[in-house]
């Protein structure tokens, strides 16, 4: 007669009364793990959450300051700005009648929208004047929810030819006046725990290209000074982020591209096209959107896919 040992049953036959069955087992252990789901999604349930896509108005009554702000992507990011009801500061570089006319062209536009305008000469490169220019921005229009650093410059030249005075005048505008303008700006973003930077970036940050040795440092420095910053300040609930653009058309970096460059970047985009500023506005209007409240530390590419 061969008695079966409690490890010899079948795990098929019934169990007797009072013997708990597999489903009862794995009831009890599941006990515990749903315990533990359901306080997890409590706590979630109790901070912030994911608002519906982005609408117009989901900003109003923010302020952002745009760097850059008179003409091209800096303006159309102004403009886009405004028609979602964001108060909006920006600079621009005074070398002469045309920069202060196209900035005043675009403080009419801004105030057509009936948003609340400031309007200043700055050169991001110049730690002073950004420190000077935050200073009234904030004091004028009431705060800073949003920052939009666009403003840059190129000086093209095969490497072996750049003088120290190009190489330097790049890196100064394109990095060091995100670094400048973002140190200005953070104190307010960190108090209030609530902020969005946008960086503007480009392709050329991303891959090299013939005679931009220092344009495409300084926007790959961008990208580095992105990343570190959204990891510095994403417990401040400040999401840090960067846009690429390609070949944009109607911006003074353009304006100085030669027709066959600028073919060749064509033919070489998926999409068949040049950009405009209007795609790259777009674009970093959902990033300082709540619609983008959990992305932080990316770099979007705006290049009708240039690089593919």
């Amino acid at each position: 007669m061969n008695d079966a040992g409690p490890n010899d049953r079948d795990p098929r036959a019934p169990h007797g009364t009072g013997d708990p069955t597999y489903e009862d087992m794995a009831t009890a252990a599941a006990e515990p793990l749903g315990d533990a789901v359901e306080q997890l999604l409590d706590q979630v349930g109790t901070e912030t959450q994911a608002q519906q896509i982005l609408q117009r108005g989901d900003l109003r009554g923010r302020v952002a300051i745009v760097t850059g702000g008179s003409r091209g992507i800096g303006r159309a990011v102004a403009l886009d700005l405004a028609r979602s009801g964001v108060d909006v500061a920006f600079n621009f570089l005074d070398t002469g009648g045309e920069e202060r006319e196209e900035a005043m062209t675009v403080v009419r536009q801004l105030r057509e929208l009936e948003v609340k305008v400031f309007c200043r000469a700055c050169d991001v490169g110049d730690p002073d004047q950004v420190r000077d220019f935050v200073a009234a921005a904030v004091e004028e229009l009431g705060g800073v929810h949003i920052l939009v650093n666009n403003a840059g410059i190129g000086r093209d030249r095969a490497l072996w030819h750049m003088s120290d005075e190009e190489w330097r005048s790049v890196l100064e505008t394109n990095l060091s006046g995100v670094f400048h303008t973002t140190r200005e700006v953070v104190p307010y973003m960190r108090a209030q725990e609530w902020g969005k930077i946008v960086n503007v970036t480009s392709v050329h940050g991303l891959r090299g290209e013939f005679g931009l040795a220092n344009y495409s440092a300084s926007k790959a420095g961008i990208i580095g000074l992105t990343r570190s910053t959204a990891v510095e300040l994403g417990p401040k609930n400040i999401n840090v982020n960067a846009v690429a653009p390609g070949y944009i058309r109607t911006t003074r970096l353009t304006e100085r591209v030669p027709a066959e460059i600028l073919d060749r970047a064509r033919e070489n985009s998926v999409l068949g096209r040049l950009g405009d500023p209007q795609d790259v506005a777009g674009v970093v209007l959902f990033l300082c959107s709540e619609a983008a409240r959990h992305i932080t530390g990316a770099v979007i590419p705006i290049d009708g896919g240039y690089r593919l």
